[in-house]
């Protein structure tokens, strides 16, 4: 059966990621955060056995993250998240494949074996979800397209993944363990790597005021 992970990607440009944790820490060390986080889903991707696709919000770009050698790229269709996750699965099956699970780019604890424990269960269930704490689900994997679980959702709230269970009640459906997105400052000073970010200073600044002061 071939596999494929669709993970979903902002192009990385100040002032367009992490807009929430933004109004926390600014701008600047968001878009740091972000890349951090696309380094890792980049980097834990590659150890999946299955086949890759990066869906672009803006347009597609190489010598990035998303090593051309490992990822297959496109670009996500126009409209509101359900369009542009439909119409990602829909490429996918078109393409052959017979299981697929997509991600986003926002956890700094995934891991490939998550993704490999979705693929496992999708051998004995029609669709998988990873459940994650504000409501929503950082996985979605299924074994063919549910047209319903797209559809007439509040995307972005607490009650999208009880929403798409509604609709998909009549399936076999399978969870993983609930992880926490990276929107907000207290998420992101969990990690160390992101926490760094966060309380660096400025040390051009500091070496200045220093060199300044009087013997």
């Amino acid at each position: 059966m071939k596999e494929l992970v669709i993970v979903f990607a902002k192009n990385p440009e100040l002032g367009k990621c992490k807009t929430r944790l933004a109004k926390s820490i600014g701008d600047e060390k968001a878009l740091e955060v972000y890349k951090t986080l696309l380094r890792h889903t980049a980097e834990t991707l590659t150890e999946v056995e299955a086949d890759r696709v990066v869906f672009y919000s803006e347009n597609i770009q190489h010598q990035d993250f998303w090593d051309d050698d490992f990822f297959q790229k496109q670009v996500q269709v126009e409209g509101h998240l359900g369009k542009k996750m439909q119409a990602a699965f829909k490429w996918g099956f078109s393409q052959g494949y017979s299981k697929i699970c997509i991600v986003g780019s926002d956890l700094m604890d995934l891991k490939a074996t998550d993704l490999n424990q979705a693929f496992l269960k999708l051998e004995s269930h029609d669709a998988v979800f990873g459940p994650s704490n504000d409501g929503g689900f950082y996985l979605m994997g299924m074994t063919q397209l549910y047209p319903k679980a797209f559809l007439n959702k509040a995307w972005s709230t607490e009650s999208v993944l009880e929403e798409t269970l509604k609709d998909l009640k009549r399936l076999q459906i399978a969870f993983l363990k609930p992880k926490t997105d990276i929107d907000y400052v207290e998420d992101a000073l969990k990690h160390e790597e992101l926490k760094a970010i966060i309380e660096q200073q400025p040390q051009e600044n500091n070496q200045k005021s220093s060199l300044s002061r009087p013997l």
